[in-house]
């Protein structure tokens, strides 16, 4: 099938052509995102191939399918960016990579965790200058520690099991559906608000849907236990971040660390150092020290990519063949309640 790619990195290109040679799809890249300025270089492409900051809006996806498409393909788990009802109308089958390496996101998780409990930027940073002192890298031991992990999917349950058999610390979680074999090793299962009273850590690990938009929010970091550090690297509307800058600033919020951000299609996977950043809530949370941010790179190890590279082709493949598409979204989707990715 003959499949517009857009949004391509120099990273996304070498793994994808390298998974193709099992599949013979012939694939156009483009570096631009996928929008209405850019849609013109998809016509005539059954299949377009997107990531997480293409926003394929009802226009969007009226253009497309004016132009032929008939084939969404997301190399990626979420599926937000979709407006799936538009979709469906048009007769657009959107496909997604629902697990790639779901332990490439939990081991970036507990990585951002320790780094940023650890000071280990800034510890970095001094011994760079020459500058061995250890004022200000005082940082806690996770032994012991409560953990409330929200979402106890795939790497919600990798994260679960790291800390709570690694680590030592005791797990509290918050989801629809109970995994037993976390249970089995002394996960505690309960409503959200007593893991947030509870919580010295809460990690997020659930998908955006309308009951989890901003599910942290002034009301429920109020709620929360005094001075808790918070850990995103599942999508950044879960987190409201004009609430969460109040947070840090009151003290409330004793520590961020985030690999997503609601508005990162403005800034994301693009070099912005020559450039005026124009989001204000993102630049002040730059300037605390007790914040960590990366750049959406979590899911970016070789294992992941080779992964995402696969079973996108294997997707559009299946769509050209006509079989049933395992990993089709419907539109049914985008009011799923449950807090597991």
């Amino acid at each position: 099938m003959r499949v517009a790619v857009f949004s391509t990195k120099p990273y996304d290109r070498q793994y994808l052509t390298e998974a193709n040679a099992a599949f013979g799809h012939d694939l156009v890249f483009f570096e631009p995102r996928l929008d209405l300025s850019t849609a013109p270089l998809a016509d005539g492409f059954p299949a377009v191939c997107v990531f997480v900051n293409d926003k394929l809006d009802r226009p969007l996806l009226t253009q497309l399918a004016a132009s032929g498409t008939r084939l969404v393909a997301l190399r990626c788990a979420g599926f937000n960016n979709v407006d799936l009802h538009a979709a469906a109308e048009l007769g657009i089958e959107v496909v997604r990579v629902p697990a790639y390496s779901p332990h490439a996101v939990a081991e970036f998780t507990v990585a951002l965790l320790l780094a940023l409990d650890r000071r280990i930027p800034r510890a970095w940073a001094r011994v760079r200058d020459n500058n061995f002192a250890l004022d200000g890298l005082i940082g806690n031991d996770l032994y012991g520690k409560t953990i409330g992990i929200v979402g106890t999917g795939r790497i919600g349950g990798l994260v679960a099991r790291c800390l709570r058999l690694g680590f030592g610390c005791r797990v509290l979680a918050f989801d629809q559906w109970q995994d037993p074999a976390l249970v089995e090793i002394g996960v505690e299962y309960g409503p959200l608000d007593e893991l947030l009273a509870a919580a010295d850590i809460v990690s997020l690990h659930c998908p955006l849907t309308p009951t989890t938009h901003h599910l942290v929010n002034a009301t429920t970091i109020a709620r929360a236990k005094p001075g808790f550090i918070l850990v995103n690297t599942s999508r950044g509307a879960l987190i409201n971040a004009e609430a969460l800058v109040d947070g840090l600033k009151s003290g409330k919020v004793g520590g961020v660390a985030l690999d997503v951000y609601e508005q990162e299609a403005d800034l994301f996977f693009e070099d912005l150092s020559n450039e005026i950043i124009q989001d204000d809530v993102f630049q002040r949370l730059l300037t605390f020290p007790n914040v960590l941010v990366t750049g959406h790179q979590a899911f970016l190890t070789a294992e992941a990519l080779a992964a995402i590279s696969e079973t996108t082709l294997r997707n559009i493949a299946a769509a050209e063949d006509g079989h049933v598409l395992e990993n089709v979204v419907m539109a049914e989707a985008v009011s799923a309640p449950r807090a597991s990715s």
